[in-house]
């Protein structure tokens, strides 16, 4: 399993959402301590080195359970954002905070409201750094 890898923007703005989700009580503080964990754990970079396998804020990721061969589409955004019908899905989700800093091929275990899974990311179908907004 490869090094987490957060571009140093993603990295202020997702804070920044913990913080404000905690005042707000939004957030469950397990979520929380589950994010800022994994934020902690990352190699912070800047947003021009972040490599374009690497899921980021805004990207747009495809991906598979190991139990299951169907796979599922969706953008990783901020809380605000967040918009099912449109399949933007929260960093606070239990899904995207799985993924966000992992790499293309890399096999997550992952603690979900249904029990321990395994997420395969099998592509990023847009990333924003590699597509030249390094400020998204």
């Amino acid at each position: 399993m490869s090094q987490l890898i957060i571009n140093k923007n993603d990295y202020s703005r997702i804070h920044q959402c913990i913080t404000t989700a905690r005042q707000n009580n939004t957030i469950k503080k397990e979520e929380a301590e589950k994010l800022a964990s994994e934020l902690k754990n990352a190699k912070l970079v800047e947003p021009k080195e972040i490599p374009g396998d690497v899921v980021t804020m805004n990207s747009v990721v495809k991906i598979h359970f190991q139990n299951s061969k169907e796979q599922m589409e969706f953008t990783l955004v901020y809380p605000k954002d967040a918009n099912v019908k449109e399949r933007k899905i929260s960093i606070f989700s239990a899904v995207a905070c799985a993924l966000i800093g992992y790499r293309v091929g890399d096999e997550i275990e992952w603690q979900l409201p249904s029990g321990m899974t395994k997420i395969v990311i099998d592509e990023i179908i847009y990333q924003p750094e590699a597509a030249g907004d390094l400020d998204a």
